[in-house]
């Protein structure tokens, strides 16, 4: 090649990592609905309990029962990103949230508001399980957690436009404010929908189907040399077991490539190195949701009334600056990911966590101790541990149990083993939501973030000793971190004739 071919001329390499990080953007905004979705029912469930008289067990329902739904949506999504594509499932999603954003604003009573939570529940399940694997097949290794971590930036900055949303709408009628607060959150799926049309599919998936010439194209222009853009696509090449020495730009790829024994291999007869692999990616999202994050985002408002702030406004706007906190901290993760590496990060995002819980619960034991007087410095320190708490959660643990689970997989089991982090994550998601008010009301408010905390402790002793460092690594060379052979980062076993032409390499 000639130096024009490989050099990284600056003109390239702005344009590369401006068209890699425009479709992150883009895939990540699925991430939006969710977020938006934990963020306004915090403050709509305070507005809805009144007016459709509900109890505070259905309010629980209301509140977590949305990630119980997208398990349909994450179980499904795996599958049919192999067949469709990554970027026609971005569609669905963004489809299927607005219609049940649309369901929930028209809702009139507790069981239409279940339909409506039923249908978003699955829109958000594609989003949650496709924006992450979109995004890490797309973006080269030098930036690919700064990428990868965008799903995580647009969930905090949902939750953030939820809060606002709670915090403005609250000021109209009683029957109109809920109902506009959760069908708003249509706007940003119908963005999404026209975005999406400007995006161009993973080389990894094209590369599957046997379309060479269009995932070079599309490797072309996220690779900031030519001579990158190539060994990417050679790399994929012997991951899915087409030999490197074929140059045509269409190959007919073997059918087990598309999917079957996809879930033999991870459930009935995994090899030791998969198994770690599934269950690092399962200890991860449980050790997410277990540490009582979505228990502070989802009831902001009650921990605020329960430290001893009764106005509702104040309440609310205690709980955007909540949502404010978190935004931007996830936006500091989203810089340092590929400075500092993941495991740094996540340690000292899960220590922080664990002293902020501490601080909650204690601050929250001496107001349970003073009924009859507001005890400042206890308020204080209630407010400001919640405050922390988040911080904490958006530098690590939040953008990094994404990141971190997309890039583990090798490439055959990768859409089907993210949608099962997805659907665990989800679903421990929806058990915190729907039995925080029960939680308290048994072990006391502060005797549930006590709780939280000594997750969080088991927690960071499973970070220390079983994550390695995969910062910078080709997706190829990480599986070999988990003891993953060249041959087993292929995605099928190569035809007789190929033999040791397409094997990966260990190293770029």
């Amino acid at each position: 090649m000639t130096n024009m071919e490989t050099g990284a001329s600056p003109e390239r390499r702005v344009s590369a990592k401006t068209f890699a990080l425009s479709c992150g953007i883009l895939a990540s905004m699925t991430s939006i609905v969710l977020g938006y979705d934990i963020g306004v029912v915090s403050g709509a469930t305070l507005f809805i309990k009144e007016d459709l008289k509900l109890s505070d067990t259905q309010i629980e329902i209301v509140s977590g029962v949305l990630n119980l739904y997208a398990l349909v949506g994450s179980f499904a999504a795996g599958r049919i990103s192999d067949i469709v594509g990554r970027r026609f499932t971005i569609v669905i999603a963004a489809a299927t949230f607005i219609a049940g954003a649309i369901l929930m604003g028209l809702a009139t009573d507790f069981a239409f508001l279940m339909v409506g939570r039923f249908v978003a529940g699955i829109g958000v399940g594609f989003a949650m399980m496709i924006a992450p694997v979109y995004t890490t097949e797309v973006a080269p290794a030098a930036y690919r957690g700064f990428l990868s971590s965008f799903p995580e930036v647009f969930i905090n900055i949902g939750i953030l436009l939820g809060y606002v949303s709670n915090f403005f709408l609250a000021k109209l009628s009683l029957n109109l404010g809920w109902r506009l607060m959760l069908g708003m959150g249509a706007f940003p799926a119908v963005l999404l929908g026209i975005g999406v049309l400007f995006m161009p599919e993973s080389p990894r998936w094209l590369v599957l189907q046997g379309r060479i010439k269009d995932a070079r194209h599309v490797l072309d222009r996220t690779s900031e040399t030519k001579e990158e853009s190539e060994q990417r696509l050679a790399d994929i090449k012997k991951a899915a077991g087409i030999p490197e020495s074929c140059k045509d730009d269409k190959v007919d790829v073997p059918k087990k490539n598309h999917g079957k024994g996809v879930w033999m291999e991870l459930f009935i007869k995994p090899s030791p190195p998969v198994r770690r692999i599934f269950w690092t990616s399962l200890a991860i999202h449980f050790f997410q949701q277990a540490s009582g994050i979505d228990s502070v985002v989802l009831y902001s408002p009650r921990i605020f009334e329960k430290a001893g702030i009764h106005d509702k406004n104040a309440s609310l706007g205690a709980t955007m600056a909540v949502g404010f906190v978190k935004t931007v901290f996830i936006l500091v993760a989203t810089f340092f990911l590929d400075k500092f590496g993941r495991r740094p990060l996540l340690l000292t995002s899960t220590g922080g966590m664990i002293v902020s819980l501490l601080g909650l619960g204690v601050g929250l034991t001496v107001i349970d101790k003073h009924p009859d007087e507001t005890v400042h410095w206890a308020v204080g320190l209630c407010v400001s541990t919640v405050l922390f708490f988040v911080a904490f959660f958006s530098i690590g643990q939040g953008p990094i149990t994404w990141v971190y689970t997309s890039e583990i997989f090798p490439i055959r089991l990768r859409a089907q083993g993210v949608s099962i982090g997805v659907a665990l994550n989800r679903t421990m998601s929806g058990i915190i939501g729907m039995t925080f008010i029960s939680l308290y009301k048994a072990i006391t408010i502060a005797g549930s973030f006590f709780l939280y905390m000594s997750i969080g402790i088991v927690a960071w002793i499973f970070f220390f000793v079983c994550l390695p460092e995969t910062r910078g690594k080709s997706l190829e060379e990480i599986g070999m971190l988990f003891g993953l052979s060249p041959e087993e980062t292929r995605e099928v076993e190569l035809p007789p004739e190929s033999n040791g032409r397409g094997q990966a390499s260990s190293s770029r």
